[in-house]
């Protein structure tokens, strides 16, 4: 396969005004417009408590807790703003616990029994699949 270089192309991408702006300095953005995406949907089956440390689950409002044993799922959206109704659909789906929930990342922690956990990453997906239309990614398992 023929490489082309970064002149060949701008030309391309600018092909009306390359000649005028051949010699300038160009400066380009790359801006990323979130789409409605679940881009990532995992649960991790009963853990060691070094997880929960590793992941900032022993700390906050959960100190002193032991959650050895528990399983934990990660959900990962865009608009970040999404994990909210995720939160809310979660835990009214099953008996599950906000480990870690972040607004402004679009990351969604859950942890509880694994079956609880498994279903309400599940039904999160479903829900936004169905009722709100967002690309979704399959359930991982590990």
């Amino acid at each position: 396969m023929e490489r082309i270089t970064k002149e060949e192309l701008l030309e391309m991408l600018f092909h009306d005004d390359y000649e005028h702006l051949k010699g300038k300095k160009l400066r380009m953005t790359r801006v990323r417009v979130p789409g409605k995406e679940v881009c990532l949907a995992h649960v991790i089956s009963p853990s060691q408590s070094c997880i929960y440390e590793n992941l900032g689950l022993h700390i906050g409002v959960h100190e002193g807790e032991d959650h050895t044993g528990e399983a934990i799922g990660l959900i990962r959206f865009t608009p970040w703003e999404a994990v909210v109704v995720a939160a809310d659909v979660a835990m009214k789906s099953a008996d599950v616990q906000i480990g870690f929930m972040d607004r402004f990342c679009g990351s969604l922690i859950l942890t509880g029994g694994l079956s609880q956990v498994q279903t309400a990453v599940e039904e999160v997906v479903r829900f936004f699949d169905q009722e709100l239309g967002f690309k979704v990614c399959t359930v991982h398992k590990s």
